[in-house]
């Protein structure tokens, strides 16, 4: 490894990235937050659609982290500004929403680079759109405003070790997308698999999902582990987009085209 990627701060944190779930029970001062936000402001952005929530109340938070954020998707704020030049917002929501997915997943990312450069630590919460209906009542949101992920922050009170990722060559694809042979497929499953299995990662957490389909039960805790774990995921969960796309109906988002 070169002297300069030896060196680089940026660097080291980003490859120590590790999702936190025990915080203390800790303020994280308001300049730090302050901070942290015109961190993630400063991301790159197609038309700023993104807002953030904040609560405090930490009694209700995922893992009681002291902080709790939702970045969200924001057509609200955009559509007040045009109305300023008598201008109507007629981009279809599907456009609207993918740029809006990408404004706010740079704002969290570096939010997240913030505050671990800061020492703190960060936890993604995913499931944030399945209930965006009850984040609104709460928060009061107006109609265009779409929660999109939940990021809990905090002075750790764990350090985890770092959890395994696909090999490069499953990654990175030069020039064309490959076609996979078994060897890459099994290399990539088995770094993955070994590496979650050698830190007991599921099986400390009784992580194992229950089969509800017609399969054999094959798997134990003791070899149950990241592939069979996102398989029974993707492999069972939500087989109708209905209940999505209910949530965005509900925000103000019509993905039916009507414009015919």
């Amino acid at each position: 490894m070169s002297e300069e990627i030896q060196n680089n701060q940026v660097i080291e944190l980003l490859l120590n990235h590790k999702s936190i779930r025990k915080y203390e029970d800790k303020i994280v001062p308001d300049n730090l937050v302050e901070t942290i936000i015109k961190a993630g402001q400063q991301a790159a952005f197609a038309f700023q659609v993104y807002s953030v929530l904040l609560s405090r109340k930490n009694e209700n938070h995922p893992f009681h982290a002291p902080l709790y954020f939702i970045i969200c998707i924001d057509l609200h704020k955009i559509g007040k500004i045009m109305e300023k030049r008598n201008w109507k917002l007629i981009m279809n929501d599907i456009s609207c929403l993918m740029l809006g997915l990408q404004d706010a997943a740079y704002m969290a990312q570096n939010m997240v680079i913030a505050a671990e450069s800061l020492g703190l630590g960060t936890c993604y919460i995913g499931s944030v759109p399945y209930y965006a209906d009850k984040i609104t009542e709460s928060f009061k949101l107006p109609p265009k405003v779409f929660p999109l992920v939940g990021l809990t922050i905090g002075y750790p009170a764990e350090n985890p070790p770092i959890r395994p990722r696909y090999p490069m060559e499953f990654v990175l694809f030069e020039d064309e997308y490959p076609e996979f042979d078994e060897k890459t497929i099994n290399k990539a499953m088995k770094k993955m698999d070994e590496g979650y299995l050698s830190q007991d990662y599921y099986k400390n957490l009784n992580a194992k999902i229950k089969l509800i389909v017609d399969r054999d039960e094959t798997f134990d805790l003791d070899n149950y582990s990241w592939i069979e774990h996102i398989s029974r995921k993707l492999g069972q969960w939500d087989p109708s987009p209905q209940k999505m796309l209910e949530q965005f109906q509900k925000r103000g988002f019509d993905l039916e085209d009507k414009s015919k």
